[in-house]
């Protein structure tokens, strides 16, 4: 008896598997196109177009040593003109203060050799990346583009250095990156 049970079941199991695998179900719909939404938003964030250089991820590297970070550099898609820094940084001192700078070339030769640094922070006020007891800092920062132009391309670098001292602590590679809205 146990064992029809259990044979039972796996039929019922493999029929399952089959049938959701065959391709002929129905695509699932985003919520904002199903059928009687009311909800004209979109689904996720509103993220600028996928094309290259509207979005990049700019890593960051020690000169020497295991420190690392990551600048995930987002603009949306609105009118604000507003780009979102999302940093996050391993492997420095620990319980230290770092400030993230920027600086950008109008030649698009993808060499960044301006060495013209803005330090980033919420707006036009800096915001320093301090780390834990690990030597691991996150900081969500922005910076308002509106003053550029729409569909403006610039080489840009970016780095990380000790507040303290204007040690240079990680650096980045040169990224083109063209404003959107």
């Amino acid at each position: 008896m146990r064992l029809r049970f259990w044979s039972g079941v796996f039929v019922v199991f493999i029929t399952v598997v089959l049938v959701s695998c065959s391709g002929n179900a129905p695509m699932p719909l985003a919520p904002s196109s199903a059928v009687g939404s009311n909800d004209s938003q979109p689904v996720g964030p509103p993220w600028g177009p996928e094309t290259p250089h509207f979005n990049l991820e700019a890593i960051l590297r020690a000169d020497a040593g295991p420190g690392f970070g990551l600048v995930k550099f987002r603009q949306r898609n609105d009118d604000l003109l507003v780009i979102d820094l999302i940093t996050w940084v391993r492997d420095l001192k620990p319980n230290t203060s770092y400030l993230l700078q920027r600086a950008v070339d109008s030649t698009l030769d993808d060499v960044c050799t301006s060495e013209a640094w803005l330090t980033l922070g919420k707006g036009t006020q800096p915001q320093a990346i301090t780390t834990d007891e690990n030597g691991t800092g996150r900081e969500d920062l922005f910076r308002n583009v509106s003053a550029v132009p729409v569909g403006t391309t610039f080489d840009i670098h970016f780095r990380v250095i000790e507040q303290a001292t204007s040690t240079i602590a990680l650096r980045s590679g040169c990224y083109q990156f063209t404003t959107s809205q």
